[in-house]
């Protein structure tokens, strides 16, 4: 790998993972698995009712970790999953999951806004188009891959 090359990508991996122990550290402070607050964070972004389709898709999480997650939520009351039309499914809160929502990721996503509120706009547009350019050049040569087994 080329020498700025390296750095840049040393640069944005320290980055992303001081990120992603940002919102760990949060989540644990408002009393939620980094799980639950993802399942959280998409409905409250996304909106109700949130195809589960999406909770997967956005959150970042396994199949497997988001219907665990559900079931717990479920469990504690927090949220339910109804039936969308042929085998689809979506998720809602509760009532008492829409309170829990208000203390915890909606208090984070306020925090996000007021960052992104004191960052001048073309800053703001400038990181979201230069993100979603590096997502998309990189998915591109993701498909390319071969598989390894």
């Amino acid at each position: 790998m080329q020498g700025k090359s390296r750095e840049s990508l040393n640069r944005f991996n320290y980055l992303f993972g001081e990120t992603e122990a940002l919102y760990h550290e949060m989540a644990h402070k408002l009393g939620l698995s980094d799980s639950a607050m993802k399942i959280l964070y998409t409905v409250c972004d996304t909106g109700e009712p949130c195809p589960l389709q999406e909770v997967c898709r956005r959150s970042g999480l396994s199949k497997q970790t988001v219907n665990s997650a559900l079931r717990k939520l479920e469990r504690e009351q927090v949220l339910y999953l109804e039936t969308a039309g042929g085998r689809g499914k979506q998720v809602r809160l509760t009532e008492s999951g829409r309170k829990l929502a208000e203390s915890t990721v909606l208090r984070i996503i306020e925090i996000e806004n007021a960052v992104f509120g004191a960052w001048a706009p073309e800053d703001v547009q400038t990181y979201l188009a230069l993100t979603e350019r590096f997502l998309n050049d990189v998915k591109q040569r993701a498909a390319a891959l071969d598989s390894c087994l």
